[in-house]
C-alpha cells in the first residue's frame, strides 16, 4: 500500500518521455551529431511531446529510408520523415520515427536552410504526427503547421513555412 506522501509525489510528479536515439551506422551518427547533440535533439523532442510514453528517433540512409516508405507507404523513394505511432491516449503515447539524413540534408540545401534548423523542424514534425496530429485536409495543415511555428519559435527557429 502507498503512503499518502508516496501517492502524492506520484501524482504530481511530471510526464515522463523516454527517448530511445538509433543511427543505422556510425556514419549517419558522427554525421547527426555534428549537427546536433543528443542533449539538444532531447530538447526539441521533449518541447513538443507532454506525454507520458516512449519515441524512438532512428535515422537512416536513403537505402533504409526508400525500403521503409515502399514497405509502410507503397512509395519507391526515400523520404524526409516518417512516423509510426503504435499507441496514443489521452496521458500517453509510443511511437517510432525515422529520419533520412540524406533526404533532410538535400532538402536543406534546395530550401535555403540550414540542415540543423530543417532537422529540428522534422523532429517537431514527427513528434506531432506521433501524438495524432495530420496535414490530409487544409484545417489539418494549418493547424499543424501553427503548432509548429510556434514550437520552433520557442527553440529559436524561423518559420520553416516562410519564403526565403
Amino acid at each position: 500500500m502507498l503512503t499518502p506522501t508516496k501517492m502524492t509525489t506520484k501524482q504530481t510528479s511530471p510526464s515522463k518521455l523516454e527517448l530511445d536515439i538509433q543511427f543505422a551506422s556510425a556514419a549517419i551518427e558522427d554525421k547527426v551529431l555534428a549537427i546536433a547533440s543528443l542533449a539538444v535533439i532531447k530538447k526539441w523532442v521533449k518541447a513538443t511531446v507532454q506525454l507520458n510514453g516512449f519515441i524512438t528517433l532512428r535515422f537512416v540512409n536513403a537505402a533504409e529510408g526508400k525500403k521503409l516508405n515502399l514497405s509502410f507507404r507503397n512509395k519507391d523513394k526515400a523520404t524526409n520523415v516518417l512516423t509510426f505511432p503504435y499507441e496514443l491516449n489521452k496521458k500517453s503515447l509510443a511511437a517510432d520515427i525515422i529520419f533520412c539524413l540524406p533526404v533532410i540534408q538535400k532538402e536543406a540545401s534546395e530550401q535555403g536552410k540550414t540542415v540543423q534548423a530543417h532537422l529540428a523542424h522534422l523532429i517537431v514534425h514527427g513528434c506531432l504526427h506521433a501524438q495524432g496530429l495530420d496535414h490530409e485536409s487544409d484545417k489539418e495543415a494549418k493547424e499543424m503547421e501553427d503548432k509548429e511555428i510556434i514550437l520552433l519559435k520557442s527553440l529559436g527557429f524561423a518559420n520553416p513555412y516562410a519564403p526565403i
